[in-house]
């Protein structure tokens, strides 16, 4: 993830006063579901998927 995207990411998340930590963990449970599950993916789906879930706008 390029600087200008942590940037925006981070503007968007705080606009819900969600933050980068929030989202890191959601994405670290996402993870670990889905290794626990033996289903395949990769670190940006999990961390797309958890901005999903905590409702992070784009």
């Amino acid at each position: 993830m390029t600087a200008k995207q942590t940037s925006t990411k981070s503007k968007t998340a705080q606009k819900k006063n969600i933050s980068l930590d929030d989202i890191r963990e959601k994405a670290q449970e996402i993870y670990e579901n889905r290794i626990s599950k033996g289903i395949e993916g990769d670190e940006i789906s999990d961390w797309l998927q958890a901005e999903k879930e905590l409702g992070v706008k784009k």
